[in-house]
C-alpha cells in the first residue's frame, strides 16, 4: 500500500494551472521589485542631503535638525489621531455586528463604507472651515480650565487650526478604515465561541470580551496599523488645516504647531530646487522608513498574539 501510494505519479499541472501560478507570481514579485526601486530612487536621491548646510535647509544646522521636528511632528498627530479614532472604531464595529438590527447594520455598514472613499481634501475643506471655528471656544475652555497641564497651555489658537484640530481631522479620516476591518474581523469570530460563552452563562458583553475580542486581536492590531499609515502619509488636510511650524512642542491648542513630513513636502516641493529638493527627498526616505517600521512592529505583535486568540 505504502509502496504503490509512494510509486504513484505525481498529477499533471494543467495549463491553466500553470499560467495562474506564472500571473501570481509575477505579480508577487513585481510588489518587491517596485518597493526596491523606490528605496533605490530615495536613498539615492537623498544623499546630497547629508551634507547640507543652513542655506539648504530654511536655517537648520544641518539635515537632522531640519528633519526631526517634521519627524515628531508626523508622529505625533498621527499618535493622536488613532488614541482618538480606534476606541470609536472598535465600537461601532461592535454595534454593527453584534447588538444593531439586521437593517441598521447594512446600513451603518454601508455608510462606513461610503466615508472611507470620501477624499482628503474634502476633509481638509470640512477641518478648516467648520472645525476649526466651531472648536475655538471649546479650546479656551480647555485652556481656562486645564491650563495647568502642559498640553492645554496658553496662549490658545484664536483660528482654532491647532494640531489637535488636526488630528481630530485625520481621526475622522481612518475611522471609516479601522471600522470596516474590526467588523469584518468581529464577524468572522466561530458562532460556537460565542453561543458557548452564552450558555455558560456569560452576559452579551462578556460574550464579547470573552470570545469576541481576543479572537479578533490581530484583526484590530492590524486595522489599527493600516489607519496609522493612513495618518502617517496624510498631505492635503495637515497641509489646508495646519499653519505649519518646524518646531517640536506638545501643546495641543497653541497657534504655534509642528507640521508633518507630507504637508512639508506638499508645501515646499514647487519651487524646491538644488540641494533643498535632495532634503525634501530625503524627508520622505523617513517617512518610508518610519511606515515600514510601524508595518513590521505590527507583524511582529500580530505573529505573537495570534497563538492565544483563536484566529489562526
Amino acid at each position: 500500500m505504502t509502496a504503490s501510494t509512494a510509486s504513484a505519479p505525481a498529477a499533471k499541472q494543467r495549463p491553466g494551472d500553470r499560467i495562474f501560478s506564472g500571473i501570481t507570481l509575477a505579480a508577487g514579485s513585481l510588489i518587491l521589485v517596485v518597493l526596491a526601486a523606490v528605496a533605490v530612487f530615495l536613498v539615492a536621491e537623498s544623499l546630497p542631503a547629508l551634507d547640507a548646510g543652513p542655506d539648504d535647509t530654511k536655517g537648520a544646522d544641518n539635515f537632522w535638525t531640519y528633519v526631526g521636528p517634521l519627524v515628531f511632528g508626523t508622529l505625533w498627530a498621527a499618535a493622536l489621531a488613532l488614541v482618538m479614532a480606534l476606541p470609536v472604531a472598535i465600537g461601532i464595529a461592535l454595534f454593527i455586528s453584534h447588538y444593531a438590527p439586521r437593517r441598521v447594520a447594512q446600513l451603518l455598514g454601508y455608510i462606513i463604507d461610503l466615508l472611507a472613499a470620501v477624499p482628503s481634501v474634502v476633509f481638509g475643506l470640512w477641518g478648516i472651515k467648520v472645525l476649526a471655528p466651531s472648536v475655538q471656544p471649546f479650546y479656551t475652555w480647555l485652556s481656562e480650565n486645564l491650563g495647568w497641564f502642559p498640553l492645554f497651555a496658553a496662549p490658545v489658537s484664536g483660528t482654532g487650526r491647532t494640531i489637535l484640530t488636526v488630528a481630530v481631522v485625520l481621526a475622522v479620516m481612518i475611522l471609516p478604515i479601522i471600522t470596516a476591518l474590526c467588523r469584518e474581523v468581529f464577524l468572522q469570530t466561530p458562532r460556537l465561541h460565542e453561543e458557548a460563552a452564552l450558555a455558560l452563562g456569560a452576559t452579551r458583553w462578556e460574550m464579547i470580551r470573552t470570545a469576541v475580542l481576543p479572537f479578533g486581536r490581530p484583526g484590530i492590531i492590524s486595522a489599527a496599523m493600516l489607519g496609522l499609515g493612513r495618518a502617517l502619509g496624510e498631505t492635503m488636510a495637515v497641509a489646508m488645516v495646519l499653519s505649519p511650524s518646524v518646531v517640536i512642542s506638545f501643546v495641543l491648542l497653541q497657534s504655534t504647531n509642528p507640521t508633518t513630513i507630507p504637508a512639508n513636502i506638499a508645501l515646499n516641493f514647487p519651487e524646491a530646487s538644488g540641494k533643498f529638493l535632495s532634503v525634501l527627498i530625503a524627508t520622505g526616505l523617513i517617512l518610508f522608513v518610519i511606515s515600514f517600521a510601524v508595518n513590521a512592529v505590527a507583524r511582529i505583535v500580530i505573529n505573537r498574539r495570534k497563538a492565544f486568540s483563536g484566529a489562526n
